[in-house]
């Protein structure tokens, strides 16, 4: 999309021009400003306003020139008129990419150190226009703002290999990154379905690993797997790709290529299988998931990749490549002659030790070319190359290693950053690869971990979200994912955590979200969903309803009926007498404005009773606490990531329940995520144990449900007394090899247990 043509789009959001009498709109502002004080008056925006910018600002200038003048027929003047725009370099300034704005009745001062920001100072400007206007003269509220970023590093990530991309779309992506002050576009290029980005010295990557025989239908767990059977692929060409990084840069935002190594490398393998240890022919890989094809650390391999590079760095001019890094197996390297000759012949460790000898290797080459590396957080082991930035996607552990070491990194854990993640609870959600990350978990993320004193806490450059594209075949399904969930990780990065607050930052989303509509974003709203929790009354429950924004009125139903405006009007929870299902949606008026929440409550003789675990879930899965695993409330059968799951990583668990008298036990039943393929394995078995005195263990076949998503487990118990129920639940232990994640402890995934 050309630039004019894209201003003139975005001017929708600003312009009809028919009536007078506009009225300013009061800042909404995305990021919230560092400082801001709204000031009485209006700065008329009209075909009488001229734009002056220094000649360091000539491109800024330009930009919010085009703007004014192809909506508004302005030519831009030289001389200083009554009604201006002044954009001006203030070198007193400290910050890059800080920026001064100031709104007289008369004069709009965008004072800056630095281009870029001054471009931000215009971007918030923008956000001072109303969305749409009925007036040729546009009032925009006084004000004097002072603004600068918390983190130096604020990006947002595309993973083209799974699904590609067009030059427009991608071209749009970059352009509302850039309203939000986001300065860093990843851009995955390469991976085992599809290597994306166009190498002259190597045309077999563009005629065999751009493109796979066929594509996986459905979700990865589903058994037996499926595919569509047609051919898919293609690939950027060095022009296209040169464009799309001036594009970028005219914005502001650096674009950073990652380039797999040691893993995620069967598409390359499949175009030179030489690249390999066994030099057997493959093929591009048609489903998700880490492969044992990776690269083999021979030199032929290292010329391969160092040609690569030579012309990545050509096409990129940002100060770093990210090379990867991550899920790679050591089966072929074990299996390997030359590997084994090598770790010995360097005295390594291990494999571990050779991926580090491969990536620094690496890492020497790229600094020569002038660029640095970063890789995902497994380059931590087996040793860190020297000069290398940490990428923490596996949790903050690896962040708070590689900050203690002294080396710079990167905050993108899948708990707050990943939003190939679902973001509702709602069953009709559109498929997506699992997990559950909310817009409010996104906002609340600080990128500091808690584990760094003040010195180590500066090496963190920042934080970035991730869109891995395996469920998301359209630009529409990755607008769905990544939007509002960019928005609120821009405020997150940008702006100080003092300022931040959930309530008003939803109130301004409203108001942004006017603006998506007009550059046709095709964003997930669940600003008005409705949540339940059960509410322990002595020996009763009750269900309590509460909406994501306040000032809506909530309607609902108990006899399975769909709610509507005339069903029943929530104020109080609501009873609970026998198991029952609960419908409830939010309504403005007569119109329904959220999805319907659908509450299956299960009464039973353990809700609301005393819970104790040996262990806490991990952070990531324990969005209902303890009391979701007696709650009467069951998780989802499709996706392990709503707040009823508790997922616990790597540990064995032991669980008591406190019925709090002595009661008959009839049955005791609850069921497990099987989900293998994300690292979800049941347990081989179960023992319980009834007031210490009478002990069942239970045996779980796992190879005759490996295929089952979830693994249900049910006893009869004959009416036994007891008042103090133990599950004891070992976890699966390690991940077998040739399986996804093999050499990682398993994950358990534990929903209601329901006892009877």
């Amino acid at each position: 999309m050309k630039p004019s043509l894209f201003l003139c789009i975005f001017f929708l959001v600003f312009s009809s021009c028919s009536i007078k009498n506009e009225k300013a709109i009061q800042p909404q502002i995305i990021p919230i400003p560092y400082s801001q004080k709204i000031l009485s008056g209006n700065f008329i925006l009209s075909k009488e306003t001229t734009i002056i910018g220094d000649l360091a600002l000539k491109n800024v200038t330009n930009y919010l020139n085009s703007f004014i003048t192809t909506n508004f027929n302005i030519k831009p003047s030289a001389k200083e008129a009554k009604n201006s725009i002044h954009l001006l370099i203030d070198t007193a300034i400290e910050n890059e990419e800080e920026y001064h704005l100031s709104i007289r009745n008369n004069k709009i001062l965008i004072k800056a150190k630095t281009a870029k920001g001054a471009f931000y100072g215009v971007q918030t400007l923008l956000q001072l226009i109303p969305v749409t206007v009925t007036s040729k003269n546009i009032p925009i509220q006084c004000i004097e703002i002072k603004d600068k970023p918390q983190f130096s590093y604020r990006g947002m990530h595309l993973d083209v290999g799974r699904h590609l991309f067009s030059v427009v779309f991608i071209k749009k992506y970059i352009d509302i990154l850039s309203k939000l002050k986001i300065n860093t576009f990843h851009w995955h290029l390469t991976e085992d379905q599809g290597w994306r980005i166009e190498i002259k010295r190597y045309p077999k990557l563009q005629e065999i690993a751009a493109y796979r025989k066929e594509t996986l239908i459905g979700h990865y767990n589903e058994q037996p797997h499926k595919f569509d059977g047609k051919k898919y692929g293609g690939y950027y060409s060095q022009e296209e790709i040169k464009e799309v990084v001036k594009y970028a840069s005219d914005r502001f935002i650096d674009i950073i290529p990652e380039i797999e190594m040691p893993g995620h490398s069967q598409a390359a393998i499949a175009a030179y299988p030489e690249l390999g240890c066994t030099g057997d022919s493959v093929k591009v890989a048609t489903k998700w998931g880490v492969f044992k094809e990776i690269y083999c650390p021979k030199e032929t391999t290292f010329t391969f990749l160092e040609n690569v590079i030579d012309e990545v760095v050509e096409l990129f001019p940002s100060k770093y490549i990210h090379i990867g890094g991550d899920e790679a197996p050591k089966t072929n390297w074990k299996n390997c002659n030359h590997c084994q000759k090598l770790i010995k012949n360097k005295n390594l460790k291990d494999e571990h030790g050779l991926q580090s000898h491969f990536i620094s290797r690496m890492e020497k080459y790229i600094n020569k070319k002038g660029k640095q590396i970063i890789g995902w957080d497994e380059i931590l082991e087996g040793g860190l190359a020297p000069n290398a930035t940490v990428m923490s996607w596996r949790g903050t552990k690896g962040a708070i290693e590689a900050a203690k070491q002294k080396h710079t990194v990167i905050l993108t854990p899948m708990s707050h950053c990943y939003f190939d993640h679902y973001q509702s609870e709602n069953e009709e959600e559109p498929l997506a690869i699992g997990g559950y990350l909310p817009l409010k978990k996104v906002y609340s993320f600080n990128p500091i971990p808690e584990e760094l004193n003040e010195e180590e806490a500066k090496y963190v450059l920042g934080a970035q979200g991730n869109i891995w594209t395996e469920y998301m075949k359209t630009s529409d399904k990755v607008e769905y994912m990544a939007f509002p969930r960019i928005i609120a990780l821009a405020e997150a990065t940008w702006s100080k955590p003092a300022l931040k607050d959930y309530t008003d930052f939803k109130h301004r989303l409203i108001h942004f979200q006017k603006r998506l509509d007009a550059l046709h974003i095709k964003y997930a709203n669940h600003l008005y969903e409705i949540e339940g929790k059960i509410i322990p009354v002595e020996n009763n429950i009750n269900y309590q309803l509460t909406c994501n924004t306040k000032g809506k009125q909530i309607h609902y139903t108990t006899d399975n009926s769909e709610p509507t405006s005339n069903s029943s009007i929530y104020s109080l929870p609501i009873p609970v007498k026998e198991s029952t299902i609960i419908k409830a949606a939010s309504f403005d008026g007569s119109k329904k404005i959220s999805t319907i929440h659908i509450a299956k409550i299960n009464k039973h003789n353990a809700i609301g009773k005393t819970i104790t675990l040996s262990k806490p879930p991990h952070k990531s899965y324990n969005a209902g606490g303890k009391q979701a695993l007696i709650n009467g409330v069951s998780g989802s059968s499709k996706r392990y990531g709503d707040k009823e799951w508790l997922g616990f990583w790597g540990d064995d668990i032991t669980i008591t329940i406190d019925l709090g008298t002595p009661l008959e036990i009839h049955s005791i039943a609850t069921r497990f995520y099987n989900a293998n393929g994300q690292w979800i394995y049941a347990p081989k078995n179960i023992e319980i144990t009834l007031d210490n005195n009478s002990s069942i263990k239970e045996i779980m076949n796992t190879e005759t449900v490996s295929n089952n998503l979830i693994v249900n487990y049910k006893k009869e118990f004959n009416n036994k007394k007891a008042q103090f129920i133990t599950l004891t639940i070992p976890n699966y232990g390690v991940i077998p090899e040739g399986k996804q994640g093999s050499g990682n402890k398993a994950w358990t995934f534990i929903d209601e247990i329901i006892v009877n």
